[in-house]
């Protein structure tokens, strides 16, 4: 027990630092500064130390990718100033598209959550029902309850994976309306 103990203390931040990348990197999702301490048995202040001496690292060192805070958790991921050239080259690869209805329900609900299928309706001027569908298929949206009003139509609002998918550390960070408000002018 004494030998587990000695090895924990001479790990150096730098070991620490390391091993903090080389999670990050193979975890499927973002990972969270809790499991991180918990794999590494180390107390979270250290992680978090870990964390920020990595996030510095790449920013100092201004390559294509960056640590990022994404939906609770840290995620490498490429820089937003190459999503251009990014973009461009995932498209000369299949993919699975939404749709235009898909994106509106989905935009409507990113912003009106948790919102019903006759409230889109409302909003959206058309039903959106196939959309809702392949929504929930793609894991972007998620049933939040029943509403409490004739009927209790289903309520829903965007997923985990949605914040992933568009690259979120939450919700605060969807572009206001009165963004879209100036492109449109």
């Amino acid at each position: 027990m004494d030998l587990e103990i000695e090895e924990k203390q001479t790990r150096s931040i730098s070991e620490i630092v390391s091993i903090v990348e080389a999670l990050v990197f193979v975890a499927d999702e973002p990972i969270t500064v809790k499991t991180l301490s918990d794999v590494l048995e180390e107390d979270r202040e250290t992680v978090e130390a870990a964390v920020e001496q990595l996030k510095q690292e790449y920013e100092e060192r201004e390559g294509g990718l960056q640590l990022r805070e994404i939906a609770g958790g840290w995620q490498i991921s490429t820089r937003t100033e190459y999503h251009e050239e990014i973009r461009k080259y995932l498209k000369t690869r299949p993919n699975a598209k939404l749709s235009l209805a898909a994106l509106e329900t989905l935009a409507v609900i990113a912003y009106k959550q948790p919102v019903t299928v006759p409230e889109i309706l409302e909003i959206r001027g058309v039903q959106s029902a196939s959309a809702i569908k392949t929504l929930l298929d793609k894991k972007l949206i998620t049933a939040k309850g029943r509403k409490e009003t004739v009927g209790r139509p289903m309520m829903y609002g965007t997923s985990k994976d949605f914040l992933l998918q568009f690259g979120l550390k939450d919700l605060s960070e969807l572009p206001s309306i009165e963004d879209f408000e100036d492109l449109a002018a």
